[in-house]
């Protein structure tokens, strides 16, 4: 005999017992005569509305086309000069005496400071251990990166902003419509007001898409977490010559484009709410999330700050901070001019990578499913342990030296792939706002069968896109690097399925 709900809902979502309200508890019959408390879970139209944009090649204002025109014109309607400077010539940062760490004469933005990192493969310390001390940026607030989003024509638009950071290689790029830090939008530089941040500080509950706090690097920061959001209006939005709007399916062009959507808004971009086609998974949900729950218990990772005048192995100079070895990076000062930003002019210090970065995720389709290999990978700045990563996320300059057998998993599965098998790839810039010239190629490769099973090494598992999608919904599950790659797929299953 089939067993039968108590309980129903009707068109409108009100709260109905198949026995009548008389017979109801008591709180359902106040649900049901108060309909306006209960609601669905999610909008269903919402999956269908993301699937249109995604499938529409050619937006209402500005063609894909004439973006990067677009650019450059904004390029050259504003003065942007970026020249490194010694520490020195800082202007209200100093090193701090005692401890020299890198600060800001008001005490907020970010310090530089010291790092020391304890790595076991296991909760007792019985597994291999891993030690080392560098240099880190400490931003304790938590920034906004929001995008606005409007139906124009009957399609869903965001509003791109072309934003200047002084670290990126051709400074101005695509960013979300607001970026900013709680220093910036509070206006601790004492400049203007940042534009729009009104839609995101106090956003309308109705009209929130995305908003959840997600990491960044957690090799160059220490527990920094930016709010992810993206929010629909109604509302005319001022015209601005530094914004355009953009539906998801040219997005999904510029991203095949190399150094032309920023860091933040793939961030952003990764957390959109595409409804999940496929028919399964080689692991269920559960077992996915229960093995990504085990990796981050048997790892013990200790980090603490320490001093930066303390750090082992790094050498201070006039114009940089960098690694005995000439390895990983540099901390170096700039000078900045830039007309469009809320301040005009400033200095401050970034970190700069000594060489080109690689983020990769081998591909396998698993009973025609779409699977990649991610990795659950400790970084000393995380928050908690461990974050998915792609399949391969390293700087291959710091590993040439090496032998195959300590060089990361899968490193020479992705170098030495056949452009055949490479679905995707373009080389992106990454947070430019603190890092100076720090470039990744990032890379989807089709995985040969014998040198990635469906029986991975410890702290590797596949996972659909859809799963990973789902876990972007929560915070600290996906690292910055495999969002951006997530970002990725999505464009490249965008391009597969063809504009309009």
């Amino acid at each position: 005999m089939t067993q039968q709900s108590d309980t129903t809902a009707d068109s409108a979502g009100r709260v109905h017992d198949r026995f009548g309200d008389a017979g109801a508890p008591a709180v359902l019959r106040r649900l049901s005569a108060s309909p306006a408390l209960v609601r669905r879970r999610e909008d269903r139209d919402l999956a269908d509305r993301i699937a249109l944009s995604a499938a529409t090649g050619r937006g209402a204002h500005l063609r894909t086309e004439d973006v990067h025109a677009w650019l450059a014109e904004r390029r050259r309607a504003d003065v942007f000069h970026v020249e490194r400077i010694p520490f020195a010539e800082l202007d209200e940062w100093r090193f701090e005496r005692g401890t020299g760490n890198l600060v800001h004469h008001s005490g907020r933005f970010f310090t530089v400071e010291g790092l020391h990192v304890v790595e076991h493969d296991g909760p007792y310390g019985d597994g291999p251990r891993r030690e080392w001390q560098q240099p880190v940026i400490r931003q304790p607030e938590v920034g906004i990166l929001g995008i606005l989003a409007k139906e124009l024509g009957g399609v869903l638009h965001f509003l791109m902003q072309a934003k200047m950071e002084p670290g990126n290689p051709n400074l101005l790029q695509l960013s979300p419509t607001v970026q900013a830090t709680r220093s910036n939008y509070t206006k601790a530089h004492r400049g203007a007001d940042v534009k729009l941040i009104d839609h995101f500080v106090r956003p309308d509950p109705d009209r929130v898409i995305v908003d959840v706090l997600q990491s960044e690097q957690g090799s160059w920061f220490f527990r920094k977490s930016n709010r992810n959001m993206i929010v629909e209006t109604a509302d005319e939005v001022p015209a601005s010559d530094d914004f355009c709007w953009l539906t998801l399916g040219q997005i999904a062009e510029l991203l095949h484009e190399d150094d032309t959507v920023n860091m933040n808004a793939r961030s952003v971009l990764s957390c959109v709410p595409y409804r999940d086609t496929t028919p399964g998974a080689l692991h269920s949900d559960a077992q996915l999330l229960s093995w990504f729950t085990g990796e981050r218990s048997r790892r013990d990772v200790r980090a603490r700050r320490i001093p930066l005048a303390s750090v082992r192995g790094w050498k201070h100079g006039v114009e940089a901070i960098e690694h005995e070895d000439g390895r990983y990076f540099k901390v170096a000062a700039v000078s900045v001019r830039a007309g469009n930003r809320e301040v005009v002019g400033w200095t401050q210090p970034l970190l700069e990578p000594v060489a080109l970065g690689l983020a990769a995720f081998l591909v396998r389709e698993i009973d025609g499913v779409p699977h990649v290999l991610v990795h659950a990978r400790a970084e000393g700045g995380f928050l908690d342990t461990v974050e998915l990563a792609p399949t391969v996320q390293c700087t291959p300059g710091n590993y040439a030296h090496l032998p195959a057998a300590d060089r990361p998993p899968f490193l020479d599965a992705v170098l030495d792939a056949p452009p055949s098998r490479i679905r995707y790839q373009a080389v992106h810039s990454e947070e430019g706002g603190r890092f100076l010239n720090a470039r990744s190629r990032y890379l989807v490769v089709d995985a040969d069968p014998a040198a990635a099973s469906l029986d991975p090494p410890p702290a590797y598992t596949w996972a659909t896109p859809a799963q990973l999608r789902a876990l972007t919904r929560h915070g600290h599950y996906l690292n910055v690097e495999s969002r951006t790659l997530l970002a990725c797929l999505n464009a490249v299953a965008a391009r597969s399925r063809g504009g309009k």
